[in-house]
């Protein structure tokens, strides 16, 4: 017989066993982040997902526009649009391990689900670039005119690619084996992002200008039915183990639920100014929506929770989650960066934002349905010529010349600028290459 004594040391080590392993789970989701790639600031904001906090931000390649985290958790690859290089980040010291160059201008990324390739739409050199992730270097290239985006089929055998080539914009699809162009679908409209269901049963397309998510069947690739949106659908996804799919809708600032095999909406979630990208946390609980125009992430819960803002930095566009934990190992101390670091070109500044719509009589170009309205335009040496975004997304301008422009124009935003010179100044939209347009500037009154 255990005497009396015996038996309450062993209730209090139960007790203290259980108390151990309660906080040890808690522990263990602490240790899940999220990677947030800050446009216009060229860092990554990295978040503690159970604290829902900012720990950590981290300088990368100038213009982060593509964002994805490795099987595992350790590595995280942030595409430098910018610049011609792709940033890996070790996800335990949250600091650039190296840079790898692939190109100019890379945007999309996916990787494979073994995590030993790395594709990058090397938008800049109209070619798809595979890197090796064990070697850290681009191993081969296939030619894609201005690729964008990229999806990988589940199973592995194909990548979608979305083309933004002026006037021939497509799906372009690429062999994963043979690393060769196997097919192209052609599109009306310039392709936004693409993303394979859970199950590679479904593409979920986003086009430019158009309220409505585009499904196809990757068997046949052939179109199904639509499923209708609000104003300026960016990415839609569905997640294993979510029986519902996700689009982030620009227009309306929101996330909209919907049913895939019904393909209507169920429910609409109002999130950030200008959201961009969404991911679903690791417990399938909450969706994290980078929010561009409000500088913050949106936690939504699914389950109706409230939802929380994390502050992060200037114009946050893609988001990415970890899955699991990585494994611990030793690492040499120091701090992250504070600063992020001087870049060769980039973007140049706005020369005057404001938010009232321009006077009558002046000259004005709109920007509506991913165009500018009129494409060509005439002014006076002194005029003073006036740009609004009338459309859901947001935008920018660009001039070919390297002249003052403004790479990030929000919906309700107008940008003035008045020429000090006759010429002819070609320009195009930052955030949509494919959208061009120039402003012809004469020393007369006259107009052309």
């Amino acid at each position: 017989m255990i005497p009396m004594s015996a038996m309450r040391r062993r209730s209090r080590i139960l007790v203290l066993v259980s108390v151990l392993a309660a906080s040890a789970a808690p522990a263990l989701a602490a240790g899940l982040k999220a990677y947030v790639g800050n446009f216009k600031d060229s860092t990554v904001s990295v978040i503690d997902t159970a604290a829902e906090r900012v720990v950590a931000t981290v300088p990368v390649a100038a213009g982060p526009d593509g964002i994805v985290v490795a099987p595992g958790g350790r590595s995280v690859f942030v595409s430098g649009s910018g610049a011609s290089a792709v940033s890996e980040i070790d996800a335990a010291t949250d600091r650039v391990a190296r840079s790898i160059e692939v190109g100019k201008g890379p945007q999309g990324l996916a990787m494979t689900t073994d995590g030993k390739w790395l594709l990058v739409a090397v938008n800049g050199d109209d070619r798809v670039a595979f890197v090796d992730t064990a070697a850290h270097g681009v191993s081969a290239s296939v030619s894609v005119p201005k690729p964008h985006t990229i999806a990988i089929r589940p199973d592995g055998r194909q990548a979608y690619i979305a083309s933004q080539e002026p006037g021939h914009f497509a799906l372009v699809v690429v062999d994963m084996a043979s690393r060769a162009v196997v097919g192209e679908i052609a599109l009306d409209k310039p392709p936004r992002d693409l993303e394979f269901d859970a199950d590679g049963k479904a593409l979920y397309l986003t086009l430019a200008g158009v309220p409505a998510v585009q499904v196809l069947d990757p068997a046949t690739n052939q179109w199904g039915a639509p499923i209708p949106t609000g104003v300026s659908p960016h990415i839609a996804q569905r997640f294993a183990g979510m029986a519902s799919g996700a689009v982030v809708v620009q227009g309306p600032g929101e996330v909209m639920l919907f049913d895939p095999a019904a393909r209507t909406s169920v429910r609409s979630i109002g999130v950030g100014k200008q959201p961009h990208w969404l991911d679903l946390s690791a417990d399938g609980r909450k969706l994290w929506v980078s929010n561009e125009g409000s500088n913050d992430v949106s936690v939504v819960d699914l389950a109706g929770g409230p939802m929380h803002t994390v502050a992060v930095g200037n114009a946050p566009r893609k988001i990415a989650l970890q899955r699991t934990t990585p494994a611990p190992v030793a690492h040499a101390g120091g701090s992250v960066h504070a600063a992020a670091p001087a870049h060769a070109g980039g973007f140049v500044n706005a020369m005057k934002v404001v938010d009232a719509a321009p006077a009558r009589g002046a000259a004005r170009v709109a920007i509506r349905n991913f165009a500018f309205e009129p494409a060509q335009i005439t002014v006076s040496v002194g005029q003073s010529l006036t740009w609004q975004n009338d459309d859901g997304p947001p935008h920018g301008l660009v001039f070919k010349d390297g002249t003052t422009g403004i790479d990030l124009l929000l919906p309700g935003k107008s940008f003035a600028r008045t020429f000090d010179k006759p010429g002819v100044y070609e320009y195009a939209c930052p955030v949509h290459p494919y959208m061009t347009a120039r402003v012809t500037v004469v020393a007369s009154q006259a107009r052309l």
